[in-house]
């Protein structure tokens, strides 16, 4: 590259120098705006099929670290999907991070009061384990209630 500007300096500096001898004329100034009109054209279509190859390599090295990762499989090609469908995809994905994200906070938030009550409090589980003994009597009582309607009509 550093060549191909040398060049491009050169050519200008040629046209530039060649002004006097032409006469500044309007085929003069012609030349190099037909020169660099052409050569800009052509640049758009070289830095477009380089942005595209980049491209086609970024998700090749993407796809195979999902390929071998923990993500989503479905993932690897999507670049093909209609724009629609990214859409989607990508609102499903930021649905997903904000429940994680909240996920993350209340965990973050009981071990903060775990840690302000010095670790004196019940457990966490504690209150569920206390209805799931009393749901258990709560069971118990109405089946001896059952039992005793059955002896009661036999």
């Amino acid at each position: 590259m550093p060549a191909t500007f040398a060049i491009c300096v050169l050519i200008v500096v040629a046209w530039a120098a060649s002004g006097p001898i032409f006469g500044f004329s309007d085929t003069w100034q012609l030349v190099i705006n037909t020169g660099t009109t052409i050569i800009t054209f052509l640049m758009v279509f070289l830095i477009q099929n380089t942005q595209n190859r980049d491209g086609a390599a970024i998700q090749a090295k993407l796809d195979e670290l999902i390929r071998v990762g923990r993500a989503h499989n479905h993932f690897i090609g999507i670049e093909h999907l209609t724009e629609s469908e990214v859409e989607e995809i990508r609102s499903k994905c930021e649905a997903a991070a904000k429940r994680h994200d909240r996920e993350i906070a209340e965990k973050a938030a009981d071990k903060a009061a775990t840690g302000k009550n010095g670790g004196r409090h019940a457990p966490k589980n504690a209150t569920k384990h206390a209805s799931k003994t009393a749901g258990a009597g709560t069971r118990k009582t109405a089946a001896g209630k059952n039992a005793s309607k059955k002896k009661a009509t036999a």
